[in-house]
């Protein structure tokens, strides 16, 4: 820890360790695809940069289409810890960066007193008495390779938390007024996702790399659930990859996603179906939709247009 101020330092890009896992992108979707995440060259390209450049990425789609999965996978490629912090309206240091142990500053006064003793404000307010949060462990993560920090739905958050996180996404460092400000040895890597609820400050988009995931097709989404569900046939996963492609052209409250059509055909697959038709989708509405006007809507177009005819997959496609 040193003292506060602001830091013109660059930030350096991938440590030796890093590179060597991802030499280039090639690579990185290579990693990706052996832990059954199908990404693009855009994605892969994206995530290779942030690496390389040692900068944030901030990730924005429509829910469901894998932004925190890619943190995921990539903390798992890298076998370094991943930090999560789901932001929300509200959120604030205490659950972003640390707070400190009130019951336990409580108790180191007592048994100062029953010594006879006081612990002084230096004292009470040391490294002994500080929970770390997210931000703080991700800082301070020893190494040797950086930690994954995923800032997930940032747009939740209000803008003064956005404001928050500008010295960390900028400096790879964070402060505590009673301590000072932590830099990190291995600075993490930082993911932001967003659902664009409402728009970022320009302040923070600019200390990031931007990429923007689309809903992919029918075929990708497909390939993505048999490597879920190994146990799935493909027309099932293809034919239910087209209803849910359906399903989202419809006014929703909550459009299914990539999640929900690994979660269908789960449970199609449990029930010993190979091709979808109406009474199965009959049977299994809720696995797919979970908003009662959304189910009304979909009931009003009809089970049977639901499992109507999938779309043509070409050969080869791969993520």
């Amino acid at each position: 820890m040193s003292g506060s101020g602001h830091d013109d330092r660059p930030r350096r890009g991938a440590g030796p360790a890093v590179r060597r896992l991802i030499p280039d992108v090639e690579a990185l979707q290579r990693a990706f695809d052996a832990d059954d995440y199908l990404t693009d060259e855009g994605l892969a390209t994206a995530v290779f940069l942030a690496l390389s450049l040692a900068q944030p990425l901030l990730l924005e789609g429509e829910p469901g289409v894998g932004k925190t999965e890619v943190a995921k996978t990539l903390a798992r490629v890298l076998g370094t810890p991943l930090f999560r912090l789901q932001c929300y309206e509200g959120i604030d240091a205490g659950e972003a960066l640390y707070e400190w142990n009130y019951p336990r500053q409580l108790l180191g006064i007592r048994v100062a007193e029953a010594r006879s003793d006081t612990l002084t404000e230096h004292e009470l307010f040391s490294a002994d008495y500080l929970l770390h949060r997210p931000m703080l462990q991700a800082v301070e993560h020893a190494g040797p390779l950086p930690a994954v920090l995923l800032l997930d739905e940032i747009d939740r958050a209000d803008a003064e938390f956005e404001a928050f996180t500008f010295e960390l996404l900028a400096e790879a460092s964070v402060t505590i007024p009673e301590l000072g400000t932590v830099r990190a040895s291995h600075p993490p890597i930082v993911i932001l996702t967003s659902n664009r609820t409402r728009d970022l400050h320009d302040a923070l988009t600019r200390r990031c790399l931007y990429h923007w995931i689309d809903y992919p097709t029918p075929e990708r989404v497909a390939a993505i659930v048999r490597r879920r569900v190994p146990g799935s046939s493909a027309p099932l996963a293809l034919e239910t990859a087209a209803a849910i492609t359906r399903l989202r052209s419809l006014d929703l409250v909550k459009p299914p996603g990539i999640a929900e059509a690994i979660d269908w055909v789960s449970a199609l697959a449990v029930l010993g179906v190979d091709h979808l038709a109406a009474p199965h989708v009959e049977q299994t509405w809720g696995m797919v939709l979970k908003n009662r006007d959304d189910l009304e809507l979909a009931g009003a177009r009809g089970a049977a247009w639901l499992a109507g005819a999938p779309l043509h997959a070409p050969g080869g496609e791969r993520g």
